[in-house]
């Protein structure tokens, strides 16, 4: 593969894949595979950038238990099911085996390369060579346009740091796997202008698996925990997840947060169990018997880390001797600290945000062939559309489905 491709004629292709990513990368692998010319087009200097960057550099690359019943949030919840039945994580995984890429399993089914996210690209980039597909890099697509025996594809190639060579190539087939919003630098809002001039329908996109930011009160509190980590239960929108909570100069993030972020909505609450395999009331009533003498803030440091305990003492709790302590008072500290309601100011928004919730309504499509519903050849996945996992692998294994999947009807 080459950066030649926005010089070849589009005639010599059956199908422009828009975005190489990871459901691009995989589309155009399995299109190849069944005899199809494709044009791979990526506006970036490199393919699979959000590859490379993901999972801290070693590509968290699916997740052993992807169940699109469970792990995935969409307007049409069932949309995404036949696809990931098709093409499931252990697919994946044989690809992964064939080329000998090590990888480990980190906890809760979350698969990450041992060595570098560089493994999974170069895989790809082979497996797209091997069937002819033609890269065509720093080619950036501003329109998609319905013409009479196809589509009009306009591009925007970078030629050097101060020109851009526009262009135009018509194809009978076209894939929308240019993303979501997040990852600003790289990102593009591709998918929802082409949306909008098609008149198809767009979930309101926003930030997903993002940190979620103080509000004032709570600033001059905890912003000073920055580094601070605690193994909690976080609810939000009737879901709860029960992994490591990180405070930050900003707010909370750590994977229980970013779960959690997929179903906050702004103005709501978070409630969070600091300690959700302590029966707290109990352990303190025990407490005061043994050691009535002993401060609050002494004991709450035998199961919470000592700066958090010292930052709320005498704010979320008077720090008097457990003997002191009135039920009424023994109780509050137990809400305090099982029942944390917290009132995000806001998100961190696309900036950290790892994935898009929302996107092209999913009812315009097809979820067989990924196909418009009301458009003859043009066709959408990955990101682009409106399906979003859950921190570790799930979005990975999302994009590897609809690509193969779609690739299946080009």
């Amino acid at each position: 593969m080459n950066d030649t491709a926005v010089k070849s004629n589009a005639a010599d292709f059956d199908v422009i894949i828009v975005g190489a990513g990871a459901s691009g990368l995989m589309c155009a692998i399995h299109a190849g595979r069944r005899g199809r010319k494709v044009l791979l087009l990526e506006k970036g200097p490199k393919p699979g950038l959000k590859i490379l960057v993901s999972g801290g550099g070693r590509c968290n690359f699916t997740n052993l238990w992807a169940d699109p019943q469970a792990h995935y949030l969409s307007a049409n919840e069932h949309f995404c099911i036949s696809a990931m039945r098709r093409y499931g994580s252990a697919d994946f995984i044989d690809m992964v085996n064939a080329y000998g890429i090590a990888y480990h399993e980190k906890k809760l089914g979350q698969l990450f390369c041992d060595h570098s996210a560089r493994d999974i690209v170069d895989m790809l980039l082979a497996e797209a060579d091997k069937v002819g597909v033609v890269l065509s890099l720093n080619s950036e697509v501003t329109s998609i346009r319905p013409v009479a025996d196809g589509y009009e594809i306009h591009t925007a190639a970078l030629k050097s740091a101060a020109q851009k060579v526009n262009s135009s190539q018509r194809v009978r087939s076209v894939v929308l796997a240019s993303g979501g919003l997040s990852m600003p630098k790289i990102a593009s809002d591709l998918a929802y202008r082409t949306a909008a001039q098609l008149h198809m329908r767009v979930v309101s996109p926003s930030p997903a698996l993002v940190p979620l930011t103080w509000n004032n009160a709570d600033r001059l509190l905890l912003a000073q925990l920055s580094g601070v980590a605690i193994d909690s239960m976080v609810s939000a929108g009737g879901q709860a997840f029960r992994e490591n909570l990180l405070f930050t100069h900003r707010g909370l993030s750590g994977p229980a947060i970013l779960q959690a972020s997929s179903y906050w909505r702004p103005g709501d609450p978070v409630e969070i169990n600091l300690l959700p395999d302590l029966d707290l009331a109990s352990w303190l009533a025990a407490q005061q018997q043994q050691r009535p003498k002993a401060l609050v803030s002494t004991t709450l440091k035998a199961v919470l880390p000592n700066r958090f305990v010292d930052a709320v003492a005498n704010q979320w709790f008077r720090d008097q001797t457990l003997g002191s302590l009135s039920n009424v008072q023994r109780q509050q500290i137990v809400s305090a600290f099982t029942q944390w309601i917290f009132k995000p100011g806001g998100s961190e928004g696309y900036r950290t945000a790892e994935v898009t919730l929302g996107g092209i309504c999913t009812e315009e499509f097809s979820s067989k062939t990924f196909e418009a519903k009301r458009y003859q050849g043009f066709y959408a996945i990955g990101e682009a559309l409106d399906v979003t996992g859950w921190l570790g692998g799930y979005n990975f294994q999302w994009a590897w489905a609809s690509g193969y999947c779609c690739a299946q009807y080009l």
